[in-house]
């Protein structure tokens, strides 16, 4: 009796039905999620203009020339005079600048973001104010209390 091929055979039998089953399960499971998915989803030809308007929404932060500004020392600093005076900085001193004071990192994030010692982003955050302030001072028109 040839038992240890009979045996071999048997436990392939077993696996390839242990395959199949899984497969057919797995199947199911993407049938039940699909139809699942079908049932919450909606076309956009279906949206009402209301539940469009809520998928997007449109920046108008430079689209009015009477935009706001604010005073700091006594210079009226406009949002668009501000983004111009980022925009004139180096990228790094840019990068080190924005990336500390909206994202909320430390110089030591920062340093391991750009691949350079903390020092350096220190110095690069430090040394941009001045170039900031300068460009502000230059450019920025008196405050006016109306």
């Amino acid at each position: 009796m040839d038992y240890p091929a009979r045996f071999e055979w048997q436990t392939r039998c077993e696996f390839n039905a242990y395959c199949k089953r899984t497969l057919r399960n797995e199947l199911i499971d993407a049938c039940r999620e699909r139809k699942s998915r079908k049932r919450h989803e909606v076309s956009f030809a279906d949206l009402t203009p209301h539940e469009e308007k809520q998928l997007y929404t449109v920046d108008k932060y430079f689209a009015n020339e009477d935009e706001e500004a604010f005073c700091a020392g006594g210079l009226k600093i406009t949002a668009k005079l501000l983004a111009e005076a980022l925009h004139t900085l180096p990228d790094e001193k840019r990068q080190a600048v924005l990336l500390y004071y909206f994202f909320d990192m430390t110089d030591v994030e920062i340093a391991e973001l750009m691949k350079v010692p903390r020092s350096t982003v220190q110095y690069r955050r430090t040394s941009s104010f001045e170039l900031l302030k300068r460009y502000l001072e230059e450019r920025a028109d008196e405050w006016d209390e109306l």
